[in-house]
């Protein structure tokens, strides 16, 4: 599972860097006004979409048909199984993007009233529909991911989306060069997208694609009908952390540059969040079903404690510096160009609240396998709406008391809301229960994460003057401070027995002969 977990997280992780620079270029060409509350409004919902489909979101239902399939009625019938969730999913995409052109007007307004009777709503319109062919092939590369997924082949899948960020920032530097004004920068940008959803297409047909889904062909038979009824609620399921962000955008569209600054500060809560959610969910769905279909208690326990021990030791330490280290961060990757010192200001706030929410993301994508695994994707779906539905709720109370801060707050307890619902239906439906080495290296964890925020808080308070003094100091400061607070992350994990750097090399030495092989 570690071998597994370090490729997708290694991917994710080159991925939300370069999503780093790419919001970066964003923030400096766009700024935090109008024109980039339409791009970031239209893009968000895009990325919604990718989300749904390519993190996680088929893979939760199309691994454990496409496994049972195999294993019951052998290759070939699942690689016509998967030749018809292909082509029929790549179908009713095309279908779904045209539809979608020609309601978007309704479509911007219901997810950012705000903008109603402003130039945003049109400058919106404009770029999502710019950005709608994307939605035609991030069907195939979803099908083709999870297919890979399926047969252990982690790496290829973890790192194609790097192509994304890749054409877009290509893109910025073009328009930098050029200085093009701001809406036709946006209008660039979001006209790119489609072209970047082609790249990544391309790049996994033609290296690991011929085979696993054939013959393709469109099909709405009983068994496709009975697949995509599980498949669309893991889809919606799996995309908790960004369906609460949107609701807290359709409440913040109304606060100018409000949905820049949840945006900019979700994009940081999103690095940890992909790092481990994301592994999380690409590497425990085979595992849990491989385990559950061989009936072995002893491996699902196993698979469910150390799953948890990596969401809770990754997630914790990430969560408590981010708080920590919210504004000079801010400060330091996007504090340039258009965005001012107010937009820092007002998006470290809200991410100091988006990253309480963290835990309880990562806690979802760690406990939704267990119900996935067992073909079980009503349960995290209800979970999912009932979270969305509270945070939607929290956010118009607490936005309208204290605007985009209040909002960040709403979606952090929806998450909470989410997690906790699941928690409860595992105990219920199948005992879901960790093993006595989880129960015994949790509180560990917590203890060392607490003295690593301890440490991180007293370096901050007498680096502080240097922290504001210029931002060389920033650049050459911050990097020492993050890469300390992991060394002591790392030291009292060892102290309180968890683990130790040499386990952590070895580790990371059979991941890279893993991906070798593969």
């Amino acid at each position: 599972m570690i071998r597994a977990f370090l490729t997708v997280s290694s991917g994710t992780l080159a991925s939300r860097l370069l999503g780093f620079v790419r919001d970066s270029m964003i923030a400096a060409l766009l700024g935090a006004g109008p024109v980039a509350d339409a791009f970031l409004a239209a893009f968000q919902l895009v990325n919604v979409i990718r989300r749904l489909l390519t993190e996680g979101g088929l893979n939760s239902s199309l691994v454990p048909a496409w496994l049972r399939m195999r294993d019951t009625e052998g290759a070939v019938a699942a690689a016509a199984f998967a030749g018809r969730v292909l082509g029929t999913v790549t179908a009713a995409l095309f279908a779904g993007a045209l539809l979608l052109a020609v309601l978007m007007p309704l479509v911007i307004t219901v997810l950012a009233p705000g903008f109603t009777g402003e130039e945003t709503l049109q400058l919106a319109v404009d770029n999502a529909r710019l950005m709608l062919p994307y939605l035609a092939f991030a069907g195939p590369v979803a099908v083709m991911m999870a297919l890979l997924n399926a047969q252990g082949r982690f790496a290829l899948t973890a790192f194609s989306p790097l192509l994304f960020n890749l054409a877009l920032i290509a893109v910025m530097i073009v328009q930098m060069v050029f200085r093009q004004d701001a809406v036709h920068a946006a209008q660039v940008l979001a006209a790119t997208v489609g072209i970047a959803g082609l790249l990544q297409l391309s790049i996994l047909a033609l290296r690991r694609g011929g085979g696993i889904a054939t013959p393709l062909r469109v099909s709405f038979d009983q068994e496709i009908r009975g697949f995509l009824a599980k498949a669309v609620p893991g889809m919606i399921a799996s995309s908790t952390p960004q369906l609460l962000v949107v609701a807290g955008a359709i409440v913040a569209s109304s606060s100018p540059s409000s949905v820049s600054w949840l945006y900019f500060a979700n994009r940081l809560v999103e690095l940890p969040l992909g790092i481990v959610g994301v592994a999380m969910g690409t590497v425990l769905i085979p595992q849990m079903t491989r385990a559950l279909r061989s009936d072995d208690p002893a491996a699902v326990s196993h698979a469910q404690s150390r799953g948890l021990e990596l969401a809770v030791g990754l997630a914790l330490p990430a969560t408590l510096g981010l708080i920590l280290l919210s504004e000079p961060v801010v400060r330091l990757l996007f504090e340039h160009g258009a965005f001012t010192a107010t937009d820092t200001a007002a998006t470290a706030h809200a991410l100091m609240w988006l990253a309480l929410g963290l835990p309880a993301n990562v806690l979802t994508k760690a406990l939704s396998p267990a119900f996935f695994a067992r073909e079980d994707t009503l349960t995290p779906l209800v979970a999912t709406l009932k979270g969305v539905v509270f945070a939607l709720v929290l956010a118009v109370l607490l936005g309208h008391w204290f605007g985009a801060s209040g909002v960040a707050a709403a979606i952090a307890l929806g998450a909470w809301s989410t997690a906790l619902n699941l928690i409860r239906r595992g105990a219920e439906t199948f005992s879901f229960s960790i093993d006595a080495a989880a129960r015994g290296r949790l509180p560990g964890i917590l203890a060392a994460a607490l003295a690593m925020s301890a440490a991180l808080w007293l370096a901050l308070w007498w680096l502080t003057p240097v922290l504001a003094a210029s931002t060389l100091g920033l650049v050459i400061v911050l990097p020492i401070l993050i890469i300390a607070g992991i060394a002591i992350y790392g030291l009292f994990l060892r102290l309180f027995g968890i683990t130790g750097w040499r386990e952590t090399v070895n580790a990371l030495r059979q991941a890279k002969a893993s991906d070798l092989r593969d």
